[in-house]
């Protein structure tokens, strides 16, 4: 939103019609450019993109699939606010939600039967992730990210392999990139946390250890050699507050468990 609500209030004056979508759009990326500035004077080595929302709630919103949607790219974003970053000279990880949280997260379309396998479009879906991960490649992106959220939800052990499959299957186009994967919010499970560090070709792995306590003792029994991870120690539902003795102990323990960078 801005240290001063700038895009708040730059939307309200769009809605008001007071202001033009040029006009919108140049406050978000003045907005842009300040944050990423920000991160880079403080020494942030990965700094995300993609990430930029218009709106500071979470809006209930999912996609409504169905056996014979037909499935194409409707926007270059994260291509864009790569490009946009890198015109400033600041590298950045383009984030997206991995393929098979995207069905997850969706729902049978009106008209189709509750039961039908969101799933069974996963190989429908995984083109669109190719052709944007070419893109970005393509625009000079060494890193890239997958937020997969849906991996710390109790999910039944028969859509597990569907996680594998996509990342198998992404893997020539991932060819080159530096992957990661980011789950937040609560515990991995130990079935979810031994499909996703076992995958081949994934560079390193993010994982919640504010709300995922347990995902430590994860770490303890065993973490992949030569990887990255990427602590999550602050509580991202509440930044203001932190305990910061407790994040070093966390990171301590960490580092006498997989090294450090």
């Amino acid at each position: 939103m801005g240290p001063k609500r700038e895009l708040k209030f730059a939307l309200e004056y769009f809605w008001d019609g007071k202001s033009n979508s040029e006009e919108l759009q140049k406050v978000a990326v003045d907005l842009r450019a300040s944050i990423w500035k920000q991160m880079a004077d403080a020494g942030i080595k990965y700094m995300p993109s993609n990430t930029f929302s218009y709106y500071d709630q979470v809006h209930f919103i999912v996609p409504e699939l169905g056996p014979d949607v037909s499935l194409s790219i409707s926007s270059h974003k994260a291509v864009h606010e790569y490009r946009e970053a890198k015109a400033l000279g600041v590298e950045t990880v383009p984030v997206l939600v991995s393929p098979v949280t995207y069905l997850l997260l969706s729902k049978p379309a009106k008209g189709v039967d509750k039961s039908f396998s969101l799933l069974s479009l996963i190989d429908k879906i995984l083109p669109i992730y190719k052709e944007v991960v070419t893109e970005l490649k393509a625009a000079g992106a060494t890193w890239i990210q997958f937020d997969e959220p849906t991996l710390v939800m109790d999910l039944d052990s028969h859509k597990l392999p569907a996680f594998t499959h996509a990342y198998s299957k992404l893997e020539p186009s991932l060819f080159g990139l530096n992957v990661v994967i980011e789950t937040y919010f609560a515990d991995l499970p130990a079935e979810a946390y031994k499909t996703i560090t076992t995958l081949k070709g994934i560079t390193g792995y993010g994982f919640d250890f504010v709300c995922g306590s347990k995902t430590l003792d994860l770490i303890k029994d065993g973490f992949p050699s030569g990887k990255y991870l990427f602590a999550g120690v602050v509580d991202g539902r509440n930044i203001w507050a932190n305990d910061l003795a407790t994040s070093l102990h966390t990171l301590q323990a960490l580092e006498g468990i997989v090294g450090k960078d």
